[in-house]
């Protein structure tokens, strides 16, 4: 038996290969939608794929199950209450796929949503009576469970969804052995939870015993538990996981599409029209020269949970980036589902500057000058743009709270006669948080170099 796990830090995924060698088949678990590696991978181990599994209709990302399927003729397998627009395999409790000395089995584990299914793994030639191992999806992750609200919207509540994942985790799940490997589809950074662990793999017996989820409690208690200090989940969600239940186009030919140089000319024609300018260089290069109304979400951190925040999938995309790294820009928002990039410009920024007047620039502040311009007459506004649990543990005395994902609807709670400040922990989020500020009026606008972790390197006082 082969088992592979890949992980996709920018969006805390996991994905899996379980090849057979006796028979040569291989099985991909809840891909990404770039398959490349798994085609790959594959054919290097000489296996072919010839099934793919979503353990749900994923809301984070758009899954690479029809991509498998156009490239590799995949069949697709779902769980048994799963509805979709193209053809697949309802995949049942007690159902099993033989692959010679290796099985699948389904387990029926509704809770993160309706249709989630995990899927055990049997070695057969360790034993055919206990599972080597159990992909559970959402279901159950390393140090939490599957949050139950991101379908509270489309006619099932979230206690209605807690309740049934406190019976999946407490009649399937929590029956296997210790020794049973424990494989999820999210680790820490997803917001399909509240409490991941920064670990992809762990067993039963781990999680039986330090995982808060699974702790002894009643299903009222857990319901209250699971439904309480929820994070906010971004607006692409919805969009993706009815995506991921549609017939579409694949991300090869999207991206034969939408990945094409644009003349500086091309460019300010579509950006006139309406079209979203994102800018993914880094906030340095960024605040030294940018096109105005573009919005800064830099390659290096959450670019697609970011983008995907505060974009709209219905409208028209345009990209600025370092030039070779266009394709990694659009690919990653095609990772997600925003396939509506009518290019990028080519040449990158240095390309605008051939038109005098167009380029913008801004400072950045570091926390020393912060604290010394909050002595001074015109003392800066700082808006802290972290999450609330974020914030719970530290802050700059009389910041102003605004998380980064309701910014844009809050916008009218920030003064516009007075220099604002963006800070984070890092310095990522805010800057941003203010190109989107400056995308909408702010003049006097700056970030803060380093977030709070700066600011306390400086020995600032902050308030715990």
């Amino acid at each position: 038996m082969i088992l592979h796990q890949y992980y996709l830090g920018c969006l805390a995924h996991a994905s899996y290969l379980i090849g057979d060698e006796t028979t040569g088949t291989a099985v991909i678990v809840d891909p990404q939608r770039d398959v490349d590696q798994y085609l790959e991978d594959a054919k290097r181990q000489g296996l072919t794929i010839k099934h793919v599994f979503l353990t749900h209709f994923h809301a984070d990302f758009l899954a690479g199950h029809l991509e498998l399927r156009d490239r590799a003729g995949a069949k697709i397998h779902l769980g048994p209450a799963a509805e979709a627009e193209f053809a697949f395999d309802r995949f049942g409790e007690g159902s099993r796929l033989e692959l010679g000395r290796v099985r699948l089995e389904a387990l029926e584990t509704p809770g993160h949503t309706p249709e989630a299914i995990s899927i055990l793994v049997y070695d057969l030639d360790r034993s055919a009576d206990h599972p080597y191992a159990a992909l559970t999806g959402d279901t159950l992750f390393i140090g939490d469970v599957g949050r139950p609200d991101l379908l509270a919207s489309v006619g099932v509540t979230a206690d209605q969804l807690a309740a049934m994942l406190y019976d999946s985790l407490h009649e399937k799940l929590l029956r296997l052995p210790d020794e049973t490997l424990v494989y999820p589809a999210h680790g820490a950074g997803s917001l399909c939870g509240k409490n991941m662990s920064k670990e992809t793999v762990s067993t039963m017996g781990v999680q039986r015993r330090y995982n808060y989820a699974l702790q002894p409690m009643s299903k009222e208690d857990f319901v209250r538990l699971l439904t309480t200090d929820l994070p906010d989940s971004p607006q692409y969600f919805a969009y993706d996981a009815a995506l991921n239940k549609k017939e579409r186009a694949g991300l090869e030919e999207t991206l034969a599409r939408n990945l094409r140089g644009l003349s500086l000319a091309e460019f300010m024609e579509r950006r006139a029209a309406g079209a979203q300018v994102i800018d993914t260089r880094e906030a340095n290069e960024y605040a030294m020269a940018y096109v105005p109304g573009s919005l800064n979400v830099p390659l290096s951190g959450q670019y697609a949970t970011w983008a995907g925040t505060l974009l709209d999938p219905a409208k028209a995309i345009v990209v600025i980036a370092d030039p070779g790294r266009e394709q990694e820009s659009e690919m990653r928002l095609g990772r997600i589902g925003f396939d509506r990039v009518e290019g990028y410009l080519e040449g990158g920024i240095e390309a605008a500057e051939a038109q005098p007047g167009l380029l913008q620039h801004t400072d950045r502040i570091t926390a020393v000058t912060v604290a010394e311009e909050m002595e001074s007459a015109q003392a800066p506004l700082i808006l802290d743009v972290r999450a609330p649990g974020e914030r719970q543990q530290k802050r700059i005395e009389g910041s102003l709270h605004i998380p980064l994902s309701h910014l844009r609807e809050r916008l009218n709670e920030i003064p516009r006669d007075r220099p604002i400040v963006a800070q984070c922990a890092s310095g990522y989020r805010s800057s941003i948080a203010a190109s989107l500020l400056r995308q909408n009026g702010f003049t006097d606008v700056r970030d803060l170099v380093g977030g709070l972790a700066a600011w306390e390197a400086s020995r600032l006082a902050v308030v715990s």
